[in-house]
């Protein structure tokens, strides 16, 4: 298959122009520049909210004018991820894709498909005269994956419609209803440095390849977290071995990604090295094997390094043994039966960095709960605290709670079963959407969410599955040439 042979011709088209936009979360000037000029190049009402939200609005086509305004909404940022040996510059340079079967991908970069393929899907509906449809918002939020600050941002005046179709799912046939809460926990070690015992010898330990993902849909996969099993073999050898002294430990990047890879530099006596060599290839071993399904490209490396200054040992062993006792995956199943045994509450330790006289140490939990929230970010919290950190939990985002009668729902169901002969699943999700702060703005809106298949969102494995985007367009036109009137 050719990149020009993929269908919708137009929705991949404009999936083409879009990754040749950088536009990392924080930083998507570049991408309300050119959706703002494209709006009105098509001579379509756009405007731009004062936290940089855009929204480009399209007219009915003739005789559905009484029709609902119906909202179409994905966020313009990407995840910013890459494999440790591929240089890209994810500020100045173009995502390169490539089709792997029925799969697009890109290449040792995320594929900005989340959410770069609803924009597209929304550009393409914009551009083309041959789709019947009654008022259209699209709306385009930004910053969506490192705080959801545009849609935190957006005042509820920006939007009018009767319905939101968020188009940021990643499972083609689910139905999303309802959504996690979400808060950020962070934990700061101060420490201080003074020099290794002169026979010391310094180790490098590093671990790669892990599967990682989304820390909110993929936290019941099992997978396995880098910062959890380095933690581990380090507390392991600390009981095990007097002398053991931390210089540095650094894994993840991002708040919402289960770490994939992480390194840490230790001071060892001379006399025991071996032995740290041989328990470290040991662990090695047992941990391919726990993880033999979900992770099986993992790779362990240990090597000689250079001297530096270590941490004092008090506050070392503090950092250990919390990285040992911190809670991470899931806490709680809902109760609730409709939810199908969704996860409610979780947490992912997601980044740790050492500095010169600090730990910086960045969690994140989620729950469809809030009050249930509140207890697994005091939870992560009281563990920091006891070993002498500092800590605070940040505002988060709420949840979005499931709309009893939805006619939305009923519409868009309707819909596939005509189209597919099989019903979809109506369900919810354990990571968060944008839906969850526009029901706090618009309590009358009825949402849904849905959108084609991804797999590996968040990480350099991140793709595409081709077909499920034909699906979801064919979807998604059949449902705005069924909207009611107002």
């Amino acid at each position: 298959m050719n990149k020009s042979d993929l269908k919708p011709q137009g929705v991949f088209e404009q999936f083409a122009r879009i990754n040749e936009i950088p536009r990392p979360s924080k930083r998507e000037e570049k991408m309300i520049e050119y959706l703002k000029n494209w709006g009105e190049s098509h001579k379509l009402q756009t405007k731009v909210d004062e936290t940089g939200n855009v929204m480009i609005c399209k007219p009915a086509t003739p005789g559905m004018e009484n029709r609902k305004t119906v909202i179409l909404q994905s966020h313009m940022d990407m995840v910013c991820d890459k494999l440790v040996d591929v240089e890209f510059d994810f500020d100045n340079d173009a995502i390169k894709t490539y089709i792997d079967g029925e799969w697009l991908t890109a290449e040792g970069t995320t594929l900005g498909a989340d959410d770069g393929i609803g924009c597209a899907m929304e550009l393409a509906l914009l551009e083309a005269d041959d789709i019947e449809h009654g008022p259209i918002q699209c709306v385009f939020t930004r910053d969506e994956e490192t705080g959801l600050s545009g849609a935190e941002g957006m005042k509820s005046d920006f939007m009018s419609g009767d319905y939101l179709i968020n188009l940021d799912s990643e499972d083609e046939g689910e139905i999303f209803v309802s959504c996690a809460g979400g808060r950020n926990t962070t934990a700061r070690f101060n420490i201080s440095r003074e020099s290794a015992d002169a026979d010391a010898f310094f180790i490098r330990c590093s671990l790669k390849g892990l599967t990682g993902g989304h820390s909110g849909d993929d936290i019941n996969k099992k997978r396995a977290n880098a910062i959890k099993l380095l933690g581990r073999f380090l507390y392991q050898e600390m009981k095990s071995y007097e002398g053991i002294r931390l210089a540095q430990f650094h894994s993840g990047k991002l708040h919402n990604a289960i770490p994939r890879d992480g390194c840490f530099v230790i001071a060892v006596p001379t006399a025991v090295k071996e032995n740290i060599r041989a328990d470290w290839n040991v662990f090695a071993a047992d941990v391919q094997d726990e993880f033999h399904v979900t992770d099986t490209n993992m790779v362990f490396n240990m090597e000689s390094t250079d001297d530096e200054p270590v941490i004092c040992e008090p506050q070392a062993r503090n950092f250990i043994t919390t990285l040992q006792a911190i809670d991470n995956g899931i806490y709680a199943i809902c109760q609730d039966e409709a939810l199908g045994g969704l996860v409610e509450t979780s947490s992912n330790i997601a980044s740790v960095h050492t500095a010169e006289n600090e730990i910086n140490i960045l969690s994140s939990q989620r729950s469809n709960v809030m009050s249930n929230l509140d207890n697994m970010c005091a939870t992560i919290r009281a563990t920091f605290e006891l070993a002498g950190a500092e800590t605070w939990s940040s505002d988060g985002y709420p949840a979005w709670k499931m709309r009893q009668n939805s006619e939305l729902q009923r519409i868009v169901v309707d819909s596939y079963v005509k189209l597919f002969g099989k019903q979809p699943v109506v369900r919810g999700i354990h990571a968060g959407l944008e839906c969850g702060l526009f029901s706090e703005r618009y309590p009358n809106l009825d949402m849904v969410s849905f959108g084609p298949t991804l797999r590996g969102v968040h990480s350099p494995d991140e793709r595409l599955l081709i077909p499920t985007v034909q699906m979801v367009w064919d979807h998604l036109l059949d449902i705005l040439k069924n909207i009611p009137q107002g």
